[in-house]
């Protein structure tokens, strides 16, 4: 091939290599712009992200606002919870709904009006045999023409007896003691050994009313020092009043150590427990009762490593009746009844609470049944059985639909369902707790008045005196004589 020709050949080429660089140049310089268009765009996309999760928290922030406020708003749609429909106390609820409680009537109007009804005897007071004093009612002129009844025939009409309280009027009684000198011997004889304390005392019968007023009736110390100056004149110190108690205390301790024993050895008796404030910490009063004792202490907790510490093994010979507190599940009790006053309270809110369902009212409805077919026959052994099964039948049926309140108390139920109708079984077992929590109130309505107890030593002494006076009470005792027989000891 000449040189010519190869040369020739060769120019083509070269210009075919100088397009095939263009075309590369023109594909990198595509490639860095798309790169540049890729970059921007990743920043773009990161932009985006970025304000996507700003939204994503304020959309959180606002779903978080807004269930706080249905919340808040279901608090005015749902029923209040006081004493008629939950386990809430009378001395928690709140003043109108205390007096809607008291006012509301479950009873169907009968137009008839309100108070004694036509024919209706009424009650009256009834004239006691011995009167105190006789007075002679009898007129001296005739109110018709003047003469004088001295001579007339009397006859005795009717009776009527006024009933008055004498002056209240402390009697101050002097004794003076005095030493006689033996003519043999010249020893000094005294009646009694001399006591080095005040030159004026009081009795047992102001240290009983002390105790009662701050005991039974609730009154802290200084309303006790104001009733004692204004009514009778007295004025002991609110040290005295302290003493006075504790003594009573001091004296009450092996009447409290009998009732312990006796409730230990007692077949059913009921539990409940209630927070105590005491020297500015919150500590717990417990109560357990029989239909003859109670028993109220103060402990450090509310588990029921306190009821064994208090009861040992005896838990175990017992049927225990109480609420559905967790602690009372894990002790070993002989038997156990749940308090179906409790549950009929509970079941009362869920009917509030969804008025379009009858689901509570069934389960209520039945608990009702098997209350009234107790009392009607009080002293018969019925079988729970029949009972359980048409309590199955209800908790079987599904109430999440109606949503989690009535869930939660469903499964609440078929927790304790072997222990809601054992008082059929037994005539001795009471079907609620209500004497239990009537007498651990007594402690709310002292710290109410009182708002705290000092020391441990004032709250025992409360706790004490009370089951004292509470025992009395089932004895048919009055509280101010069982008071008053501690300082005759």
């Amino acid at each position: 091939m000449r040189v010519s020709d190869i040369f020739h050949t060769f120019i083509p080429m070269k210009e075919q290599v100088t397009d095939i660089s263009k075309v590369l140049q023109n594909m990198a310089e595509e490639m860095r712009l798309m790169r540049e268009t890729i970059n921007r765009q990743y920043a773009e996309i990161a932009k985006l992200n970025r304000n996507i999760e700003s939204l994503n928290q304020q959309l959180r922030k606002k779903n978080e606002e807004n269930t706080e406020l249905k919340d808040r708003l279901s608090k005015y749609e749902n029923p209040d919870k006081n004493s008629s429909n939950s386990s809430t106390p009378p001395s928690k609820e709140r003043m109108s709904d205390e007096i809607l409680r008291r006012t509301k009537t479950l009873r169907k109007p009968t137009g008839k009006k309100s108070g004694g009804q036509v024919g209706h005897k009424g009650h009256k007071l009834s004239c006691i045999d011995t009167p105190d004093e006789i007075v002679y009612d009898i007129p001296k002129y005739c109110t018709n023409c003047g003469e004088s009844l001295t001579d007339a025939e009397r006859i005795l009409d009717y009776v009527t007896q006024v009933v008055s309280i004498p002056e209240l009027k402390p009697v101050v009684k002097e004794i003076r003691h005095y030493v006689m000198i033996c003519k043999n011997c010249g020893e000094r004889i005294r009646t009694t050994p001399r006591h080095r304390s005040n030159d004026v005392v009081y009795d047992a019968s102001v240290k009983s009313l002390v105790v009662y007023l701050s005991v039974v009736q609730f009154l802290p110390y200084g309303r006790i020092a104001s009733f004692l100056h204004d009514i009778l004149g007295l004025s002991p110190s609110e040290g005295s009043l302290v003493n006075w108690v504790n003594e009573a205390k001091r004296n009450a301790q092996p009447i409290v150590d009998k009732i312990k024993e006796y409730i230990m050895s007692s077949n059913v008796v009921g539990f409940d427990e209630s927070g105590c404030y005491c020297n500015k910490r919150l500590d717990w009063a417990w109560i357990a009762q029989t239909v003859y004792y109670t028993l109220l202490f103060r402990a450090n907790g509310r588990s029921s490593k306190v009821l064994t510490e208090q009861f040992g093994d005896s838990l175990e010979r017992m049927t225990a009746v109480t609420d559905r507190h967790s602690a009372y599940f894990a002790l070993h009790f002989l038997n156990h009844q749940i308090c179906l006053a409790h549950l009929l309270r509970e079941l009362q809110y869920l009917s509030e609470l969804d008025t379009d369902q009858k689901w509570s009212e069934q389960v209520a409805n039945l608990f009702r049944e098997a209350i009234h077919e107790r009392n009607t026959n009080p002293t018969d052994i019925i079988s729970k059985a029949s009972w359980l099964d048409k309590l199955d039948s209800l908790l079987k049926l599904n109430v999440s639909k109606l949503g989690k309140k009535f869930d939660t108390f469903k499964n609440g139920l078929i927790k304790c369902r072997d222990y809601i109708f054992n008082f059929l079984e037994d005539p001795m077992i009471p079907s609620d707790n209500n004497a239990s929590e009537r007498g651990i109130r007594k402690l709310k309505i002292k710290l109410k008045n009182s708002c705290t107890f000092r020391s441990d030593f004032g709250a025992d002494a409360f706790l004490e005196l009370h089951s004292v006076v509470e025992t009395a009470k089932k004895h048919n005792q009055t509280p101010f004589n069982a008071i008053q027989a501690l300082f005759e000891v």
